[in-house]
């Protein structure tokens, strides 16, 4: 499989304490401060990093070192805004697609002028000098010398070893001074930032050149699914099993999830913007996804139709750590991807100035500024423990989140592509979902592995969850479990309203202790029955344009966010925060069901050995699709696998549309769609 830069930036979130971490006013913290007595302070809770035990102290942070941190601000009003979210996002309600303004939002329920001036003023008198404000007024940041944050905050900033890196941290709790008035006390929700390893970033001039190349998806490999026997390899269940495919192309995914006669009346997503986030911005974007489309026989581009949201030259950071010029290859299938569905769809990409809290900040502001319809983000934390989060990061996330849900925007992101975190079954004590997929006001994409036929006609689809045997001499050795689609219980959130009824309560629980289960929708995430790709590559014989074929919840989330722009513009307007009217379509022909094959099916991967050609021969697999072996499973009905389902073509658009008060068509009645 293909490893995507969702899951290398998982690792460096790892690396610099899960990006963003945040501190929040209210109890007392269970830590001492390391300089004067805290009970006349106003303590900040949860404030002190949870990995310290896991890491090795390598002294104090130089008192002069300049140090970045934000400021959040509570929300107003916040089980209002909660109860507002579910009344315009209820398709049985009578203000469903009502959404609030940008400007309505924050009148309503962001934090007021007069608080956000108010905290302003208190950090300039404390020493630090302000940088910026959100448009919304919830973020503002700041910086100021180590010894100032030592101060103001009763800390100590000291340096880390930290799975080997060096990062720098608070090594104590944090609270605010006596003095601070109750009106700025009372308008912090967190601090962000003092403890997720910013003195690793190093501006960079100009970001990395083209990535290392690499194939996949090499011949022998099949065009569509089952089109090319492996005659020349042996049997499994007594049955030739057929090679994989090379990687399907726009046509086939528009064929396959129903959007190719849309497209021919002119419905393909235009009037509807998408954004994608991502870390740093590839050189080279606009003219490989050109060059890609046209390769395909797809529209290119139109003038001002594709458009970046990214740093200065030199304000990226945590180059190294993030893996660069990887992520370029991320951005690159996110753009393609939402281009391949949504071809009449603006796209903005908004560049991370890294893949830590710079990330975090890009996700935000893309909200915040309302930058488009829908928000596309193929990454995650891939954990799930508030204990290694923090509450506060948590109401960070959960916050925007609501801001998007009241004012229309669709916000979707990976559930993850290590299926359970159980490695197959094999250690249950690791089962977890992933954050922020979990967070009830965004939509958890899963992954399937999706069968096209010859003439693009969607065949089947399955939960992804695979495992591989090796060649064997003679035979398939034994299958060992390799990636699956994300989901789970979260250990977070409660059940939200629009789950309820429709998650069984094996899965969510029962009553009060009900929880959040992802994923929410799934599209095809199988590498091995994924999509192909075009990217300008380094290889040892010069820089150019090549594909290969890639797969992950990082295809599967950018496909939704197509489905999504079509669906929107087929209803006449944006389809907004989706969870309501996708479980709304739950057990309808809308939507295909995925349930579990009834006999094993099997592909046959083909790899290059040196992974560029075939200069040192090919390596194959036998691939098992949907194994039974994880804890996740698709059955009839919503599952913790593929959630409730994957879109069933013209059916779902014509009942998204109805449901939207925009008809072209009703739902296409109950069953289950397969």
């Amino acid at each position: 499989m293909h490893v995507t830069p969702r899951a290398r930036m998982a690792a460096a979130l790892a690396a610099t304490a899960t990006g963003l971490a945040l501190t929040a006013v209210g109890a007392p913290a269970h830590a001492a401060t390391h300089a004067s007595s805290t009970s006349h302070r106003h303590p900040l809770t949860q404030s002190k990093p949870r990995w310290l035990s896991n890491a090795t102290s390598e002294g104090a942070v130089a008192d002069g070192t300049s140090l970045h941190f934000s400021v959040l601000l509570h929300l107003r009003d916040q089980s209002g805004a909660e109860s507002l979210a579910q009344q315009l996002s209820d398709p049985s309600s009578a203000s469903y697609g009502k959404w609030l303004s940008t400007k309505q939002f924050r009148a309503r329920f962001a934090p007021t002028a007069a608080q956000a001036k108010a905290v302003k003023s208190w950090l300039t008198s404390q020493g630090f000098t302000v940088d910026s404000t959100m448009p919304s007024r919830m973020l503002v940041s700041a910086h100021g010398s180590a010894a100032t944050v030592e101060k103001v905050f009763d800390t100590q900033m000291r340096n880390y070893r930290f799975q080997g890196h060096k990062v720098h941290a608070n090594a104590t709790a944090l609270s605010l001074p006596a003095a601070t008035s109750s009106s700025v006390a009372g308008a912090i929700e967190g601090i962000v930032g003092l403890d997720q390893g910013s003195l690793l970033k190093k501006p960079a001039d100009t970001l990395p050149g083209p990535p290392e190349g690499a194939r996949y998806g090499v011949q022998p490999c099949s065009s569509y699914f089952g089109q090319k026997a492996a005659t020349s390899l042996p049997q499994e269940n007594g049955k030739t099993q057929p090679y994989a495919v090379c990687g399907y192309g726009p046509s086939q995914l528009q064929s396959a999830y129903g959007v190719a006669p849309l497209i021919k009346k002119g419905i393909d997503g235009r009037g509807i913007t998408v954004a994608i986030t991502d870390a740093y911005a590839s050189p080279t974007i606009l003219k490989d996804a050109n060059t890609y489309a046209a390769t395909h026989g797809q529209p290119r581009f139109r003038r001002g139709q594709f458009s970046q949201i990214t740093p200065a030259p030199d304000g990226y950071g945590l180059i190294d750590e993030c893996g660069g010029n990887g992520w370029y290859g991320e951005e690159t299938l996110d753009v393609e991807a939402v281009h391949a569905l949504a071809p009449g769809a603006k796209v903005v990409y908004v560049a991370g100035a890294d893949c830590s809290t710079g990330l975090d900040e890009a996700w935000a502001s893309t909200i915040d500024n309302h930058v488009a319809d829908v928000i596309t983000n193929s990454w995650s934390d891939s954990i799930d423990d508030p204990d290694e989060l923090g509450q506060s990061y948590i109401d960070y996330y959960s916050e925007y989140a609501l801001e998007a849900a009241l004012t229309g925007i669709t916000v979707s992101f990976s559930s993850g592509d290590s299926g359970d975190h159980t490695a197959g079954g094999t250690n249950p004590s690791a089962k977890t979902a992933e954050f922020p997929s979990d967070v009830p006001y965004v939509t958890g994409v899963g992954g399937t592995s999706l069968e096209v036929g010859k003439k693009g006609q969607w065949l089947g689809e399955y939960g992804w969850q695979s495992a591989y045997a090796p060649l064997d001499g003679s035979q398939w050795g034994a299958f060992t479990y390799s990636s699956g689609g994300g989901g789970g219980v979260s250990q977070i959130f409660s059940e939200p309203f629009y789950q309820r009824g429709v998650v069984p309560t094996s899965l969510s629980g029962r009553g009060s202790s009900a929880m959040r289960v992802v994923p929410d929708v799934s599209l095809v995430g199988d590498p091995n029955t994924g999509m192909e790709v075009g990217e300008t590559q380094v290889f040892p014989d010069g820089t150019y344009y090549d594909t290969y074929r890639i797969g992950g919840t990082s295809l599967s989330s950018p496909l939704f966010a197509g489905v999504a722009a079509v669906a929107g513009q087929a209803a006449g307007r944006p389809i907004g925060f989706a969870n309501p009217l996708l479980y709304s379509l739950s057990g309808s022909r809308a939507l295909h069901d995925e349930v579990a094959p009834r006999k094993p099916v099997y592909e046959v991967r083909t790899d290059y050995v040196n992974g560029l050609d075939a200069s040192d021969g090919l390596l194959y697999k036998l691939q098992q699709i949907d194994v039974q072996t994880s804890t996740l499973h698709d059955v009839r009905g919503y599952d913790d696998e593929t959630g409730v389902g994957s879109p069933n073509g013209p059916t779902f658009f014509a009942a998204v549309a109805q449901r939207l008060g925009h008809g072209h068509g009703g739902p296409g009645g109950h069953g289950h769609g397969r």
